[in-house]
């Protein structure tokens, strides 16, 4: 079994009424806690399941991804990019792939990590028009963007989840 408290969460339910960044941050915050939600309670050898087959997506790779994908929030350029946690460009998805050996609680942390890192940089970043990334093409990313971009990307990802919880243990629900 995993340790105890293992993605463990107490999601709230997003705001209904408030600023624009406050709802932002709690829709986002919503979406990475029901990730950690489809993972609690499983083994490890769930965590790494490829239970929807032909997909070889499992929920520690999803876990992994997301861990990644924080990184939109910390690609300022000023600071520069954050490097690669789980992939490189001879393995672009290692984030997905490698979890046969991964070490659970320590991907765990580094989600957990990779999420607080988010939230300092957001919370010294109040300005949704400021740019903070670039497109490849050179075209300015506003901080609005990368938050509806990252809910997206949790929500798209939790539907994924919640496939694979589903056919691990018949569990269901948001």
């Amino acid at each position: 079994m995993t340790s105890p408290g293992l993605f463990a969460t107490d999601r709230q339910e997003p705001l209904y009424a408030g600023g624009e960044q406050e709802q932002l941050e709690s829709w986002l915050d919503y979406h990475r806690d029901t990730l950690l939600r489809k993972c609690e309670g499983l083994t490890p050898e769930q965590l790494r399941s490829r239970s929807c087959e032909p997909s070889t997506l499992t929920l520690l790779g999803l876990v992994r991804h997301m861990a990644e994908v924080e990184s939109w929030f910390n690609d300022d350029p000023a600071d520069g990019a954050v490097p690669p946690i789980h992939y490189s460009q001879d393995n672009p998805d290692g984030d997905f792939h490698d979890v046969a050996d991964a070490d659970i609680e320590a991907d765990e942390a580094t989600f957990r990590r990779c999420v607080e890192r988010s939230r300092a940089f957001t919370a010294e970043h109040r300005d949704l028009g400021a740019v903070l990334a670039h497109r490849r093409s050179g075209e300015g990313i506003p901080l609005r963007w990368i938050y509806l971009h990252m809910i997206e990307e949790y929500a798209r990802h939790n539907g994924h989840a919640d496939l694979l919880r589903e056919r691990i243990d018949g569990a269901t629900g948001d």
